[in-house]
Order: C-alpha cells, then sequence, then structure tokens
C-alpha cells in the first residue's frame, strides 16, 4: 500500500479535513485525519490493518502475541491488527486519568505485544499506553500506527511502523499563524486537550 493508496482511502471516508484543529497534545493544526471515519468501514479497516501489518518484518511480526491499544482512538485500529495478525485484542483505557488495562484483559509476564494506535503525533499516549501494558506485564516489542503525524520524529521508545508518515504542521495555541487565528478551533479527536 502506498502513501497515495492510503491518502485515497481516506479521502474516501470524508476523513482528511482542514480547518483549525486542537490535537489531543494541545497542539493546533490546519489539517486532521479523522482515522473514526476512515475506520468505520470494516473492509476499509482491514485493508489499512493489513498495510501496516505488511510493514512489520515477518520475524518480528512472529513473535507478537497480542495486540494492545490505547482508548478511544485506537480501539478499532487495534482490532483489525489483531485480526490482520491473528492474535488476541486488547486496550488500555483511562478511567481515572493514567491508562491501565481493564475488563478482565490479561497479560502473561513477559508477553509479547505490539502496541497499536490510529495516529501519532509527539508519542505521548503512546508511551503511556506502553508504560500501562508494561505494568500489567507485558513486553512491548513494536509500536504500530494508521498515521506518523510527526513524520519520523515522534519516539515512543520501541521500534515503530506507521502505515503512512506525514508533515502535518502544528503549532503552539499561543502562536498561530494568522489563518488559523481567524477561524474557530474545534477538537475532533476522543481525549481533552492537554
Amino acid at each position: 500500500m502506498t502513501d497515495d493508496d492510503v491518502l485515497a482511502e481516506f479521502r474516501a471516508a470524508d476523513a482528511l479535513l482542514e480547518g483549525h484543529f486542537i490535537l489531543s497534545s494541545g497542539l493546533r493544526s490546519p489539517r486532521y485525519l479523522q482515522c473514526a471515519r476512515v475506520l468505520m468501514n470494516p473492509r476499509r479497516a482491514a485493508r489499512l490493518a493489513e498495510g501496516v501489518a505488511a510493514r512489520i518484518p515477518a520475524a518480528l511480526r512472529a513473535r507478537i502475541t497480542a495486540v494492545v491499544a490505547p482508548a478511544m482512538g485506537g480501539v478499532i485500529a487495534g482490532q483489525e491488527m489483531a485480526r490482520a495478525l491473528d492474535v488476541d485484542a486488547m486496550f488500555v483505557e483511562r478511567p481515572t486519568g493514567t491508562f491501565e488495562l481493564r475488563r478482565g484483559f490479561r497479560l502473561e509476564p513477559g508477553q509479547e505485544v505490539l502496541m497499536m494506535e490510529d495516529v501519532v503525533t509527539t508519542g505521548l499516549s503512546s508511551r503511556e499506553a506502553i508504560k500501562a501494558i508494561e505494568a500489567a506485564g507485558g513486553r512491548v516489542i513494536a509500536g504500530a500506527a494508521l498515521v506518523d503525524r510527526s513524520n519520523g520524529t515522534a519516539d515512543i521508545g520501541v521500534p515503530f511502523f506507521p502505515l503512512i508518515r506525514l508533515e502535518v504542521p502544528t503549532y503552539q495555541p499561543d502562536d498561530l499563524p494568522p489563518e488559523l487565528q481567524a477561524i474557530p478551533a474545534i477538537k475532533p479527536g476522543s481525549r481533552a486537550a492537554a
């Protein structure tokens, strides 16, 4: 799957948005990829997850015994990635503000896990999810995402395999370009702004 193929999937789902967006990191951006929209079609979601799985080296793929994703945004991506890898899917969530494994999900001590995200911007959520997975006994051997908005600059602490890397400008809320200052900001993601 090429970058053009990936972007075509987002365009077909009306999931490539333009405007003034508040990202989950608190940063602002003129473009937003709404993964919830691109994943709402199961066949499209499966194609994208298979594309991500194909980017993970075969020897590493063979070691993965579970996929764990951060809720809310990563749940569908994680489920589809687990299907592509033929392993179980779980998710971590923040009932009290910190990620934790709940709902009867369990990892065996040292179980090798792939942490799957929908979008990575700064890597903060990914690192927090990895910390929770490791606290639950898992060993994260790789991370993956549909979209790396950092264009390769985010460090999540493990080998990272995004389907597409994009350079999308981001700005601090108090340092916006005039075109963003002129339009209202919206928060399209799943987490309150930082």
